[in-house]
């Protein structure tokens, strides 16, 4: 089979790749006019980079593109299916290239979280000798799947999905390019196709364009006899063939439902807590079926939900931490789908419940002093007193028993160092009602109202 045949049958997102940089779509952040790397290509500058970010996003078209700016070789391996030995002899070929024509090479490595450890410090060398100039794309986030000697060695460019209206100006690129698209084969989309082809690709312009593919091959493979071929020839019109949403729909079969456990992972739970801390029910409610339909774990959303109950509602209103308990409970007695609704409510009552910090804060600032000062000792009137010889050593003496004074008595109950250091400041809600109470005993027993009362009920 010829070059030209292999092309002819090569996939429409294939075909339709950008050539240059002026074709280019998208990323303006990473490569538009003005940016370091638009001027490092036009300059015929390499750097190793690693390009990360969404499927069908432009990562390895601007790889290809960036070798051909600036005409340097390029060697492409897929973490998928290479290994160690393929990595070196990459770099040895650029040895040879460069030593035979000083010839530049990128080694353009996709998917590149896939190598381990030993793989990827196998570049290491290479790309401080400039051997090769790297680019890697992965989809996930890079600060967790790859070494950090070797982000230190890149410069690091984070790909979006590309909003619906330059999915649709790919889209109508395909459909108007003769040569590469479908052009020439007489193809147009009904209302409404190029939005929801634009919608559906979630800005993964491959996905559009595979769909638009897959209707246009499906429909002409039903033409009836006597319609004309689907493929143009000289001198011949196409025959029209129009494809309707529910074409388009049928052929993309895909879930809108994009979810790694890397990125998505960490943004969604970071979004769902987010939500909750700031009273919006209906945004908690929704990451948290963003996660349950990405497949999360629903025990990891209600661990969360027990830590967000005593980190962010507290005494606030102390029942959020019991509502996220049952509905951890409920998880795992009760399991999917059914549990979707209890965890659905412990969101939206912790999102509506009201807000405090102060027992988050008053850990870690009794924390700090610890850490900072050590563990001190308790005064010694609190100290256990319970064994023969304690109150020779000055243990329990001049302890004070609340009951006996109403409920409370002023006494020292921090170690020397801290005395009078506030760790617990309540904020809102139950809690401020809590400490309404105790100040009110502090003020019956600080006049003495607490022993009369006491004295009025031993008199009966």
């Amino acid at each position: 089979m010829s070059d030209e045949q292999v092309a002819a049958e090569a996939p429409l997102a294939a075909r339709v790749r950008p050539r240059s940089l002026a074709e280019f779509v998208g990323q303006e952040h990473i490569v538009g006019p003005g940016t370091v790397l638009r001027a490092a290509i036009e300059g015929g500058e390499l750097f190793s980079m690693i390009f990360f970010g969404p499927p069908g996003s432009g990562k390895t078209t601007l790889a290809r593109l960036i070798a051909t700016e600036t005409g340097a070789r390029l060697v492409q391996l897929s973490a998928v299916n290479s290994g160690t030995a393929d990595v070196r002899a990459a770099i040895q070929g650029a040895r040879e290239a460069r030593a035979l024509s000083a010839a530049r090479t990128i080694l353009f490595i996709d998917e590149i979280h896939r190598f381990n450890k030993a793989q990827q410090d196998a570049l290491l060398p290479a790309i401080e000798d400039a051997v090769v100039t790297l680019i890697g794309a992965t989809t996930e986030n890079p600060y967790f799947e790859v070494n950090s000697a070797l982000i230190s060695r890149c410069q690091l460019y984070r790909f979006e999905p590309l909003p619906p209206e330059l999915v649709e100006q790919v889209v109508q690129t395909a459909l108007g390019d003769a040569a590469r698209g479908l052009g020439d084969k007489g193809v147009t989309l009904a209302d409404g196709g190029l939005g929801f082809l634009a919608e559906i690709s979630r800005g993964d312009a491959r996905v559009a364009l595979n769909a638009l593919e897959t209707a246009w091959r499906s429909r002409a493979a039903v033409r009836p006899p006597g319609s004309g071929s689907a493929v143009s020839s000289s001198g011949v019109a196409p025959p029209q063939v129009t494809l309707t949403v529910d074409d388009l729909r049928d052929a993309a079969q895909k879930s809108p439902v994009s979810y790694d456990r890397e990125d998505s992972h960490y943004d969604t739970i970071s979004a769902f807590i987010k939500s909750m801390r700031g009273s919006d029910p209906d945004a908690a409610v929704y990451y948290m079926a963003s996660m349950l339909a990405g497949g999360e774990d629903p025990k990891f959303i209600a661990r969360r939900m027990i830590v967000f109950a005593s980190e962010d509602v507290g005494n606030a209103d102390p029942l959020a931490l019991q509502v996220a308990i049952a509905a951890s409970r409920a998880v795992e007695f009760v399991g999917l789908p059914e549990c979707r609704i209890n965890l659905s409510q412990a969101a939206a009552y912790l999102a509506l419940a009201p807000k405090s910090n102060a027992a988050y804060k008053a850990v870690d600032a009794a924390l700090d002093d610890v850490k900072r000062e050590g563990n001190q000792p308790p005064p010694p009137h609190l100290r256990d007193a319970g064994y023969k010889g304690a109150k020779a050593l000055g243990h329990g003496v001049g302890y004070q028993y609340p009951h006996g004074h109403g409920g409370w008595v002023e006494q020292q109950y921090l170690p020397d160092k801290l005395s009078g250091r506030r760790y617990y400041v309540p904020i809102r809600g139950v809690e401020r009602e809590m400490a309404s109470r105790l100040e009110e005993v502090k003020r019956r027993a600080a006049s003495g109202e607490a022993d009369q009362v006491d004295q009025e009920k031993r008199d009966g």
